[in-house]
């Protein structure tokens, strides 16, 4: 039986491509050895046949034929071109007796005694190859049985194309996404710095303006500036927490040992009280330690904690605050009423996460997602717990020893 000719390096990139597509198939090789038992051919495979080359994609060969994938044949001297030009199948198990192959150019080249060669085509009914199966010998089958089962097999490797161009497909979106998000979340960073600079001028110079004499009409406007200043530093801090976050580098954390972290913690519960005119917060603590932590972050993971439960909880149900802490550990927890439906619990620490309502929210939607990067970042855990008959707590645990 005749080799086929060599041929230089293949260099085509769509070609490449195909083969790699091929090679993907997990199921390809179990195919061409299907093929051959079914044929009785000691050389199978799966071509890519173009308008100007054959190309071997994947092979099954016992009979020294010499083709591996990317391998060439010269076109013209197959019969794969008249299979895509024709889109038939051709099978024939004897072509010496033939009485056409018997005449025909391709079996006289190499050599050819048994043939099977049937078209693949992609589910949206486009030319990719030939799946076929030669031998140098006679083969004793049934053409008709061969002809059929060959164009099933054929099919399923087309769909299987199908499905890894989907993969492929879905895998270059995803990796666009990706690279999307991860410049979204740069950009938010890098604004969020910038803000600051023209937020602190507008401070300085409402602080020097309400130096000089004003009017009472004034000093409201005054109050209403440096209110608003204030809420667009804690809007910009919690965009650069957020940035922080999802690039990768995590809330920065400044440890040290805190002797008197219950009345910085006091002092949170204050300001949330005038912030939001809720009264009822219940404070029990009971910290005779020393908490190793990074004050200021704790202090703001509790102003989130008690924000969210003033502005998202049942009014009419008085919020409590616990907060314990010995050599082990520290545990802070704030219940309100009000209930969670189950389906939302699992994204309320995503970042822009809110309630949705009739009445529009403060904020960003940033605070438990804050809240949580804090408790991940002195490798602690925030939890949430939700019922109708308990109300809602968040949970907050941190180890206070073995850093």
């Amino acid at each position: 039986m005749s080799d086929p000719t060599p041929n230089a390096p293949l260099t085509d990139p769509a070609l490449l491509r195909d083969i790699a597509e091929i090679g993907r198939i997990k199921a390809v090789p179990r195919i061409l050895e299907t093929v051959a038992h079914i044929t009785g051919s000691r050389f199978t495979a799966v071509a890519r046949v173009t308008e100007t080359t054959w190309t071997a994609c994947a092979t099954y060969d016992t009979l020294g034929f010499g083709l591996v994938p990317g391998g060439q044949l010269v076109l013209e001297t197959t019969i794969c071109d008249e299979i895509r030009q024709s889109a038939k199948a051709v099978v024939f198990s004897h072509a010496s007796q033939h009485p056409i192959y018997s005449q025909h150019h391709t079996p006289r080249i190499y050599g050819l005694e048994s043939y099977a060669s049937v078209p693949i085509f992609r589910p949206d009914g486009s030319f990719f190859g030939t799946l076929c199966a030669i031998d140098s010998a006679p083969g004793d089958f049934d053409e008709a049985h061969i002809l059929r089962s060959m164009e099933l097999l054929a099919e399923l490797v087309g769909n299987y194309l199908d499905t890894e161009d989907r993969l492929e497909q879905a895998a270059l979106a995803l990796s666009d996404a990706h690279q999307v998000a991860e410049l979204r979340d740069q950009f938010i960073a890098v604004l969020g710095h910038d803000l600051r600079n023209p937020l602190q001028s507008i401070s300085i110079v409402a602080e020097t303006l309400e130096m000089e004499p004003h009017s009472d009409r004034q000093q409201r406007m005054f109050d209403h500036i440096t209110a608003s200043v204030t809420r667009m530093q804690g809007l910009v801090s919690d965009v650069l927490d957020f940035a922080r976050g999802r690039l990768g580098g995590g809330i920065p954390i400044a440890l040290r040992p805190v002797a008197n972290l219950d009345a910085e913690l006091q002092q949170v519960v204050n300001e949330v009280v005038n912030a939001t005119g809720r009264s009822d917060i219940a404070v029990r603590m009971q910290v005779g330690c020393t908490v190793i932590c990074d004050p200021n972050r704790l202090a703001q993971l509790l102003a989130n904690l008690l924000t969210n439960a003033a502005q998202h909880g049942d009014s009419t149900v008085p919020i409590a605050l616990e907060v314990q802490a010995d050599a082990e550990a520290l545990v802070l927890t704030v219940r309100n009423g009000g209930h969670i439906p189950a389906d939302m619990l699992g994204s309320l620490f995503s970042p822009f996460s809110r309630e949705q309502g009739a009445l529009p929210r403060p904020g960003l939607g940033l605070g438990l997602y804050i809240a949580a990067e804090i408790a991940r970042s002195h490798a602690g855990t925030l939890t949430v717990a939700s019922s109708e008959d308990a109300g809602t707590a968040f949970a907050f645990r941190m180890p206070n020893s073995g850093w």
